[in-house]
């Protein structure tokens, strides 16, 4: 298996997109691009960084517990089992 593989993001499943324009240092884009070139070795697909960013950032988000605990289904269910 080649180190490649490892990566955290896996292959990226077809959603329905919204565009969303953001700025971000020059470092971290170097970084995204490099990112890009890796997942597209690790899976065979050529991808760009802007592609990824949704999907890194909902990874991001789901392994966030802090998040997770103030989403707004946590919260119903918190309060069902407070009543």
């Amino acid at each position: 298996m080649s180190a490649t593989r490892k990566l955290r993001l896996g292959p990226l499943p077809t959603t329905q997109m919204v565009k969303l324009t953001f700025t971000c240092p020059v470092d971290l884009k170097a970084d995204l691009e490099r990112y890009a070139e890796l997942h597209a070795q690790a899976y065979g697909e050529e991808v760009d960084a802007v592609t990824l960013i949704p999907h890194m950032l909902e990874a991001f988000m789901a392994g966030d517990r802090g998040f997770k605990k103030k989403s707004p289904t946590n919260i119903q269910a918190n309060r069902g089992s407070s009543q």
